[in-house]
């Protein structure tokens, strides 16, 4: 069975014909959403705030995990800083080598051996989790390829914003599942994923998890919608 590369294929599109079709990203719980193939294109200048300040941060050696066509890691090369760029998406590492990146590798997180002083995950990055319960795994993959004084800077968001609140302002999930656990499949012109898992954690679980596997957390900063910038230690 051929696996689809949407973002791949968006991507490539973009950059050799300008092609403006955008990247459908499909939920059973949710209304169809799209992804503007090109706000994977933005420039530092278009970065919403959060990604803004998590590059002022970057420091040393840095390792930019799911970087698809490499805005941020372009950003940083243009600081000086050396940057390894990696993503499943063979498509989008064409583009990214395209564009300019020195270092992009076509890689699962999971199986990077190096070592970095910053390890960047935004856009939601840690969404590649998939579940609350793999954020131990997570953290111990972490502690194999993160130098001693390096960080983790990473964003997401807490979906409570989606769920109807109670008088007290409570809001009521399901039980047997963590409320930031989603399934999607993205679409892009004819061709469609796979049903995959993807994770948004709430800064205070993401804390817990933290401290739980050697890390301390802190909130760096807040955006305009639930979602916040996080970083990374080993305590």
């Amino acid at each position: 069975m051929i696996v689809p590369d949407i973002f791949g294929q968006a991507v490539l599109d973009h950059y050799h014909h300008n092609d403006s079709e955008n990247i459908k990203v499909l939920s059973e719980d949710f209304d169809e959403d799209e992804i503007p193939t090109d706000y994977l294109f933005r420039e530092l200048k278009e970065m919403p705030p959060i990604e803004q300040k998590a590059l002022q941060l970057t420091k040393g050696k840095t390792l930019d995990v799911g970087c698809c066509a490499g805005s941020h890691a372009l950003a940083l090369q243009g600081k000086g800083i050396e940057v390894k760029a990696i993503d499943i998406s063979q498509g989008a590492i064409k583009v990214a080598r395209l564009r300019g990146i020195k270092n992009a590798v076509v890689q699962d997180f999971f199986q990077e051996r190096e070592k970095f002083d910053t390890i960047l995950m935004l856009m939601n990055g840690i969404g590649i989790v998939g579940k609350l319960k793999n954020l131990t795994q997570f953290f111990q993959h972490l502690k194999t390829i993160l130098n001693p004084d390096g960080k983790v800077l990473l964003d997401s968001s807490d979906l409570q914003y989606l769920f109807d609140k109670e008088e007290n302002g409570s809001i009521w999930v399901d039980p047997t599942q963590y409320y930031g656990e989603l399934h999607y499949q993205i679409k892009y012109k004819n061709e469609i994923s796979a049903i995959f898992d993807w994770l948004y954690v709430d800064f205070n679980s993401l804390q817990l998890a933290a401290e739980s596997n050697g890390f301390s957390c802190k909130l760096i900063q807040e955006g305009e919608h639930y979602d916040y910038l996080a970083e990374l230690k080993l305590s």
